[in-house]
């Protein structure tokens, strides 16, 4: 099987009476590094379970190249979910050591590479031979990247990876994931808070919330549709007229609002009169779309 489209259609799920993705469309093309990200409770990591069949669905369906992934271990095998380490298993700790995850791994996973592994335990200066329990928050990001990465899954998909890990780490990450990406082609998702410091990193983002998707786009070309407008509020208010204004703050007599602009619309805001037009981070149009209402 030559890497494929993972598409999801209709997806719906519920936990009791709390509805967690509303008849959700999302597909994933070979080839590119996406971001995911979404307010906490969006449901992203139920998301990425259901497309990995580690979690079940209510309703729609998962295929990757047009096949079924629930229970189908020949398109499984293409796959790698890799999720943080837990310390605790049940009610007890996890004792099992560095050295059984990754030997599971490699069993589990049909093109895992050993010797990049090996090369990663030494970069990450982790000891194969340490119990899970003994891990730092930050030594349990590196086995889920790790992973993630020797495993040379076609799709590898990783949640949170870098949430542990310090600035130098996180970018030690990303320079991985970026070398790694160049040398295959694998197709990533990367699931993260941390959103701007990632954001040069994701060719695609998914903006996912409250269990739907509210962008699948190309990183540039969304961040581009979007401006801040600031100044006396009758000025913000007359430039803003016709524009699509998503979040808006006056402090005094000065205001400054969150547009989403057409292209073509694009040239005149930016040259209207009286207001000062900026650009806004990927941060800064996530907080916008998903941040439900006026700031103040």
């Amino acid at each position: 099987m030559s890497a494929g489209v993972l598409k999801a259609e209709g997806l719906s799920k519920s936990y009791g009476s709390k509805q967690v993705l509303q008849n959700l469309d999302l597909t994933i093309q070979p080839g590119k590094i996406y971001g995911l990200i979404g307010r906490n409770g969006a449901g992203k990591t139920t998301l990425l379970g259901i497309l990995t069949a580690q979690n079940t669905k209510d309703k729609g369906e998962v295929t990757y190249s047009g096949q079924d992934v629930w229970e189908n271990q020949a398109v499984l095998d293409h796959i790698c979910f890799s999720r943080e380490l837990q310390p605790t298993l049940f009610s007890g700790q996890n004792s099992l050591k560095v050295r059984h995850y990754l030997h599971s791994a490699a069993i589990f996973y049909p093109n895992w590479d050993q010797a990049y592994a090996d090369r990663l335990l030494e970069e990450f200066q982790l000891d194969p031979k340490k119990k899970v329990c003994q891990l730092s928050k930050g030594q349990m990001s590196m086995v889920t990247i790790l992973i993630a990465l020797a495993s040379r899954a076609e799709l590898t998909i990783l949640d949170e990876p870098a949430a542990g890990l310090d600035v130098v780490m996180r970018e030690r990450f990303y320079q991985l994931l970026l070398d790694d990406f160049a040398q295959t082609g694998r197709t990533f998702i990367v699931s993260t808070h941390i959103i701007e410091e990632a954001a040069s990193v994701f060719e695609q983002v998914i903006i996912l919330d409250r269990g739907r998707i509210l962008e699948n786009s190309p990183t540039d070309e969304l961040i581009d549709q979007f401006r801040y407008v600031s100044g006396a509020e009758t000025a913000v208010d007359r430039v803003c007229a016709g524009v699509e204004v998503l979040s808006r703050r006056t402090v005094g007599r000065h205001t400054t609002a969150a547009v989403r602009v057409d292209p073509g619309k694009l040239a005149a805001l930016e040259g209207a009169e009286d207001v000062d037009v900026s650009p806004m981070n990927l941060q800064n149009v996530f907080v916008a779309l998903c941040g439900h209402g006026d700031e103040g």
